[in-house]
């Protein structure tokens, strides 16, 4: 019997995680590093461990991530994301309370483009009277 596998897509900012949980010890692993390498921001650990938390599966889970684009904060969120997401493939019960701790929702803030004529997305060049 092959052993039963949930995938789900996550995304934030640019980044994008692709995420795969299965019954297990616990482990993370991203991009083939444990997560503990692989993310060095106390908080960017703490992001990724929500949802388990809320649904009580800390340490029942192995979970493997293959992240792409971003930074290092996006990608926690992106991660985050998609592990909600593959919760939710894994035990539909947990919708109610992924929702509402907002973990099912995609982040689609990102950075607005530069547009032409100014510094930045908003900011105008400094003017001088004279």
């Amino acid at each position: 019997m092959p052993e039963e596998r949930f995938y789900a897509t996550g995304k934030r900012k640019t980044a994008v995680a692709r995420v795969w949980i299965k019954p297990g010890t616990g482990q993370v692993e991203i991009n083939k590093k444990p997560a503990d390498k692989y993310l060095d921001r106390e908080t960017s650990k703490m992001v990724i461990a929500q949802p388990l938390a809320l649904t009580n599966t800390t340490g029942k889970l192995d979970i493997s991530v293959s992240v792409l684009g971003g930074g290092i904060s996006g990608q926690a969120g992106a991660i985050r994301h998609g592990i909600s997401k593959a919760l939710l493939e894994l035990n539909p019960e947990f919708r109610e309370v992924l929702k509402r701790a907002g973990f099912l929702t995609r982040d689609s803030r990102a950075k607005e483009r530069k547009k032409y004529g100014r510094r930045s997305a908003r900011a105008r060049f400094q003017y001088s009277k004279r």
